[in-house]
């Protein structure tokens, strides 16, 4: 069959990765395409809306992911796996331009962008509003925690940060947030 192309279209996402890890460049364009607009989303709110930033990062953690697909032992691994080298691209990235960022100090709460259909765009709008009013830190745990569904110890384990730290960064800004987005609701 040389000079055939496959059709991945319909092909599994275990059957991608497979081929992805033979080193198949169409498989993997489809799996970036599959898994594009999830990646962006997750990095435009840890970015706090910068869309710029996000998309750069978006495009090295798919250069990570190409790179280290050998690493990967299992293809239902992958979704978990793949999501702590989009967040390792970001925090990398902070650390690149910011000093001390060892010093995180707060979260934020956001909703998976599955869950934000375009007919709230207003609110899609309002959340990036109030997400880009918290800290790098506080933004990183709580899209990591309400809008990944990660355990506080897994945000612990993906990002370094103690456990101790990582609940209160999500309890903080969890609680800025209902203020930023509800303020008549404030006590």
């Amino acid at each position: 069959m040389a000079g055939a192309t496959l059709n991945w279209a319909n092909a599994s996402e275990a059957t991608l990765i497979v081929a992805v890890k033979a080193r198949d460049q169409g498989a993997f364009a489809e799996l970036v395409k599959r898994r594009q607009a999830w990646t962006r989303g997750l990095l435009r709110r840890l970015c706090a809306g910068d869309h710029a930033e996000a998309d750069d990062l978006a495009q090295e953690a798919f250069m990570r992911a190409w790179d280290r697909m050998a690493d990967l032992n299992t293809p239902a691994a992958f979704p978990g796996w793949f999501r702590r080298i989009a967040v390792t691209s970001f925090l990398m990235s902070r650390r690149r331009t910011k000093a001390g960022y060892d010093n995180l100090d707060d979260a934020t709460a956001l909703a998976s962008e599955d869950s934000l259909p375009d007919a709230q765009a207003g609110a899609r709008i309002d959340l990036e509003k109030a997400l880009a009013c918290l800290s790098d830190a506080e933004r990183l745990c709580v899209t990591l925690n309400h809008g990944e569904g990660m355990s506080h110890g897994e945000i612990a384990e993906a990002t370094g940060m103690p456990l101790g730290t990582v609940k209160s960064h999500v309890l903080r800004a969890t609680t800025r947030l209902r203020g930023l987005l509800n303020p008549e609701r404030e006590p």
